[in-house]
């Protein structure tokens, strides 16, 4: 009986000390990474600001506004802003690639190869799809207050209609091709939008029928009176 209690300490004596000597071997590795992560956040902070401070020296958040990025601001009740995007960019750049340096020094194979070949490029698709959202939405107020104004000069009705047509189709057609870059399926998204574009053509096209028929009939019995006059 004392043999096998000696024997059974003896096992359990023998795999603490392996489990130590293992925590002992690993602990630089693990102190290395946990300095490497650090040292790369501090780095993506540092870069970030820089990039921040660049784009706001070359007045690119000035240029954005002109073109209604501060109204867009003000209706989403965020600060949207050029220099903002750029900052983030870097920052998450340079923490993504801190997070593979570390997996890799870790020697976790497997997290690192699915940083490396899944998020981080996936992660460019990211940054695609963000610039994509963040110039339609540009684009959608600068066209929609172009053409508020041309149809304004004009003195033609329905400014404030075309101007939103004008907004939403160029919104969705970003959003669509957001949804794209991001590996989306939006094949049900863009029928679901030509079933609605061919409703309000359907329905825009019986409105002007019939309100505009009584003024048709006015125009053909002008039409009329002055053949009618002529002979």
């Amino acid at each position: 009986m004392n043999y096998y209690n000696g024997t059974y300490q003896a096992s359990l004596l023998d795999s603490m000390q392996n489990l130590w000597f293992k925590v002992v071997g690993y602990l630089p590795n693990i102190l290395a990474a946990i300095i490497f992560l650090i040292l790369g956040w501090m780095v993506a902070i540092f870069l970030g600001k820089i990039v921040q401070k660049v784009l706001l020296a070359v007045k690119v958040d000035t240029l954005a506004n002109r073109l209604g990025l501060d109204h867009l601001s003000h209706r989403t009740g965020r600060n949207l802003s050029i220099s903002n995007f750029g900052e983030w960019l870097v920052k998450w750049f340079f923490l993504i690639g801190s997070f593979i340096a570390a997996a890799d020094i870790l020697g976790l194979t497997q997290v690192s190869q699915f940083l490396y070949t899944t998020v981080f490029p996936y992660f460019g698709n990211v940054i695609v799809a963000c610039a994509i959202l963040l110039i339609g939405m540009i684009a959608a107020n600068f066209l929609s207050a172009l053409v508020k104004g041309v149809v304004a000069a004009g003195q033609l009705h329905g400014a404030d209609a075309l101007g939103a047509v004008t907004r939403w189709a160029i919104l969705i057609l970003a959003f669509l091709t957001a949804l794209d870059q991001l590996k989306v399926n939006t094949q049900f998204i863009q029928s679901l939008f030509t079933a609605v574009v061919a409703m309000l053509a359907l329905a825009g096209g019986l409105a002007f029928g019939l309100g505009g028929r009584d003024h048709a009939k006015k125009v053909l019995d002008s039409i009329e009176r002055d053949l009618t006059s002529d002979r």
